[in-house]
C-alpha cells in the first residue's frame, strides 16, 4: 500500500504549482481544494501553506492566503541580491567544478539553443542552467540561498525571457559564463554572471514600463 504524503510532498507539490504558473500572483489557496488536487490530507497542506507564508511566499488577505506578489522595491531588492550570490556561485563553479559538471553546463546551453521562441520552456530551461551553475559552486550554503532567491522569482508574472529578442541573447551569455567557467577564470565568471543578471532585470524593467503604459 503506499504510502501517504508528507508535508514536505504537499510543500512541494504547491512550491511547483506556483512556480510553474497553476497559481498566480493574487490566486487564493484554499486548504479543501488542495487537498484534493494533490491528493494530500488537509493537515499537510496547512503545515505547507504555513511553510510558505513564513517564505513570504504566500501573504495574508483577510483571513485567506494568496500567492504573494512583488512590488517594483522588492523586485529591485531581489535583483540585488540575486545578482552577488550569482555571481558568486559563477566564481566558485570557476574554481570548483569538475570536468564532467563543466560538460554538462555545456551540453545544457547547446540543447537550450533549441527553445528560442518559447519563453516557457526556455525559462524552464534557464532555471535549470543556473542550479547547476550552483551545484558547481560546491558550497552547500550558498546553494540554499540561492534556492529561496529562485523561489521567490516564481512571484513574478511573467519571464523577462518572453521580451522579443531576449532568448537569443541570454543563450549568448550563458555560453559566454559557461567559457569563463572553462577557463577557469573566476574574475570573468563572477563579472559575466553578474552582467547577466543585471540585463536580465532591466529587460524586466522595461517590460513593466510597457505594462504600464496600456
Amino acid at each position: 500500500m503506499p504510502s501517504r504524503p508528507t508535508q514536505k510532498d504537499a510543500y512541494s507539490l504547491i512550491l511547483e504549482a506556483i512556480d510553474v504558473g497553476v497559481y498566480k500572483p493574487g490566486d487564493r489557496l484554499v486548504e479543501s481544494d488542495l487537498a484534493e488536487r494533490f491528493g494530500v490530507s488537509r493537515t499537510p497542506i496547512r503545515e505547507a501553506l504555513q511553510r510558505l507564508e513564513t517564505q513570504s511566499l504566500l501573504e495574508r488577505d483577510g483571513r485567506s492566503l494568496i500567492v504573494a506578489s512583488l512590488d517594483h522595491n522588492q523586485m529591485a531588492e531581489l535583483y540585488v541580491v540575486r545578482r552577488e550570490l550569482e555571481g558568486l556561485a559563477a566564481k566558485l563553479a570557476a574554481r570548483h567544478a569538475t570536468e564532467e559538471e563543466i560538460n554538462v553546463l555545456r551540453e545544457m546551453v547547446e540543447a537550450d539553443d533549441a527553445l528560442i521562441g518559447d519563453p516557457t520552456e526556455l525559462a524552464k530551461a534557464n532555471r535549470r542552467f543556473h542550479e547547476q551553475i550552483h551545484l558547481a559552486s560546491h558550497n552547500r550554503y550558498l546553494v540554499q540561498q540561492l534556492d529561496l532567491v529562485h523561489r521567490t522569482m516564481a512571484l513574478m508574472a511573467t519571464t523577462s525571457l518572453a521580451a522579443e529578442g531576449r532568448g537569443e541573447i541570454a543563450q549568448s551569455e550563458h555560453k559566454g559564463i559557461v567559457d569563463a567557467i572553462t577557463a577557469r577564470d573566476e574574475d570573468r565568471a563572477q563579472s559575466a554572471l553578474k552582467e547577466h543578471i543585471s540585463v536580465a532585470f532591466m529587460t524586466r524593467l522595461k517590460q513593466d514600463a510597457g505594462n504600464r503604459g496600456r
